[in-house]
């Protein structure tokens, strides 16, 4: 094999090497430049939509359907449920401007061996209740456990074969699961956040994401919560405040247009 014949090495993002039997060529292949700004808190913005993606949490039957776990212990899922709208609306648009459409979802192991008791707890708080991993009354399905229709996308959103998918078992979507990696290989610098529940897995991740050095920005159009309205002005106010930006999706989907 010469030298001409590198073959190339490593993901399809910007973390590639070429390589062939007399040599490895460790230059990686920059991409051009796709900027777009547009109105944003607190300061407009402009990012480069070729080294951004976007990250869609938990909009999954357990939080979002009438017969999912939260409906079933009570709680009202509508709030939930109004991220799926616009959501279906802007995951096309950025598909097409070639940005990553990321779902970071619950899915557990069915023994929850990688689960602690404060994790378990926060669900199952008396050890009587229905928790990860027992079965909803409604189904039989098993709570957030992977691969069931408890922890299945709601059908409402298109889920596409390009489309990147990362199991997640904490509030935060990078502890303990390969999204950090992915991103870097992506040579992805600009997050956009979505999903449910805003004030808790949503920040949680986008929390995160800021202390490893990515800039974040909290789609507030696609993003909701079954908590009290205080928990989404307080996690609007965080996220501007020390965090990042917010925006909508609709505002990025018209300025890329």
């Amino acid at each position: 094999m010469s030298s001409s014949d590198l073959v190339a090495l490593g993901s399809a993002g910007a973390s590639q090497w070429r390589v062939n039997d007399a040599s490895c060529d460790l230059v990686r292949k920059t991409r051009a430049p796709k900027p777009v700004s547009f109105a944003a808190e607190p300061q407009k913005l402009s990012i480069d939509l070729a080294r951004s993606a976007v990250i869609v949490i938990d909009m999954q039957n357990d939080f979002c359907h009438p017969d999912g776990w939260l409906a079933g212990i009570g709680v009202d899922v509508t709030p939930a449920r109004t991220p799926i709208e616009p959501l279906s609306m802007a995951l096309p648009a950025f598909r097409k401007a070639g940005v990553p459409v990321i779902w970071v979802n619950w899915g557990n192991r069915p023994d929850k061996l990688n689960l602690s008791p404060s994790v378990l707890h926060v669900y199952n708080p008396n050890g009587r209740s229905i928790g990860i991993g027992d079965p909803l009354a409604s189904n039989g399905s098993h709570v957030l456990e992977k691969d069931s229709w408890a922890a299945a996308i709601v059908d409402e959103l298109a889920v596409e074969p390009t489309d990147i998918h990362v199991d997640k078992y904490r509030m935060s979507g990078f502890w303990d699961t390969a999204l950090d990696s992915i991103l870097r290989n992506l040579g992805v610098s600009t997050l956009l956040f979505a999903g449910v529940n805003l004030d808790q897995c949503v920040f949680g991740t986008l929390l995160d994401a800021n202390c490893l050095g990515y800039d974040c920005v909290l789609l507030t159009d696609c993003s909701a919560t079954t908590s009290p309205a205080f928990c989404t002005d307080a996690t609007i106010y965080n996220v501007k405040q020390c965090f990042g930006f917010t925006a909508t999706a609709t505002d990025i989907i018209a300025a890329i247009d």
